[in-house]
């Protein structure tokens, strides 16, 4: 089956298409740094047979965090403990990323000013943002920069730039939340400008035969907002940069989706087809003949499950065991496979 077939990107070796996405788990303090939820949450889905493991979406800056509680990555304090999650997730067989995030005008906690590329507010509920200004802008440019050198230290297998879900490098990108006459704004290709020198940046201290993942969001699903067809053109824009393109939508305003298992799988096949560029499918998958069918049909060529994975750590054994699949055990769990 193509579900544990094994698949690389660059040096990044992969012993099957199962990929575990980020998943904001807010259990850290306002340090930034690993605790033991961590490592206990990220191992467990080694042991349980993952392939390929996102951490959670970690701050390039304390104001870059969704809140004050997501993991951090803009200090050097922060290595020592992602560097014993890394080892932790390792030793059971998964190979192991990080996304590096800024969230822009969605910060909801207490460390400063939200920015944005615009000084627009995400709902009622979100604080005026306050503009950033070009010179702020290259500060945001050497934090991801910062953020990738740290990552590397901390023996990270890739990185993920987190330019999706409504975030900073999302904002910059869609013509909702980016209203700048400069050029950071307008045209497509200045809204990509932004993302286009972060990977720059990044690409100058990230080993080469590590990847670099895309997270994006292929529709905001409200009019006059990212469509699936500019996002084409802006990974087209940016895709020697980048190695795969982990394809999600919305989050940028709020909006009405219709949610079903696999509602998100077609924009992937759009990108994979049009970039010429490999893919990861999210959204709502749970059953392994749907992962089948995606990898099958060249919809993508990894598949993340975000929520069943958290409902079930060992979901890869199961579906092992359920479809007759011989693969690599824990020696600890043999008995029960």
């Amino acid at each position: 089956m193509k579900t544990f077939e094994e698949y690389s990107i660059k040096s990044l070796k992969l012993k099957n298409r199962i990929v575990m996405p980020p998943m904001c788990m807010y259990s850290a303090d306002n340090s930034g740094n690993v605790n033991d939820f961590h490592i206990n949450h990220y191992t467990t889905r080694s042991l349980g047979g993952v392939g390929f493991i996102i951490v959670e979406s970690t701050g390039i800056t304390p104001n870059g965090r969704i809140s004050d509680n997501d993991l951090g990555i803009w200090d050097d304090k922060h290595i020592e403990g992602l560097k014993t999650l890394v080892q932790g997730v390792k030793k059971y067989g998964a190979k192991i990323g990080i996304q590096l995030n800024h969230a822009g005008r969605k910060y909801l906690g207490s460390s400063g000013q939200p920015l944005a590329p615009s000084a627009v507010s995400y709902d009622e509920k979100y604080k005026l943002p306050k503009e950033l200004t070009k010179l702020e802008i290259k500060e945001i440019i050497l934090k991801f920069k910062e953020a990738a050198v740290r990552a590397d230290k901390a023996g990270f297998d890739a990185i993920e730039i987190h330019a999706a879900h409504g975030y900073l490098i999302d904002q910059f990108l869609s013509p909702l939340s980016n209203l700048r006459q400069d050029g950071y704004g307008k045209t497509t290709e200045n809204r990509a400008r932004f993302l286009k020198e972060i990977l720059v940046a990044v690409k100058e201290v990230w080993p080469k035969g590590k990847p670099i993942s895309l997270r994006v969001s292929a529709e905001d699903y409200k009019k006059g907002g990212m469509s699936t067809k500019e996002m084409v053109q802006i990974i087209n824009i940016v895709k020697e940069y980048v190695d795969v393109v982990h394809v999600s939508s919305g989050g940028l305003v709020p909006a009405h989706i219709n949610l079903y298992p696999g509602y998100q799988v077609n924009f992937s096949e759009t990108i994979k087809r049009e970039c010429n560029i490999p893919t990861i499918a999210v959204g709502l998958i749970t059953e392994i003949d749907m992962v089948e069918e995606i990898l099958s049909n060249r919809r993508a060529d990894l598949v993340a499950l975000g929520r069943e994975l958290l409902r079930n750590p060992f979901w890869v054994l199961n579906k092992a065991k359920e479809k007759n699949i011989d693969i690599e055990l824990p020696e600890q769990y043999k008995r029960a496979f």
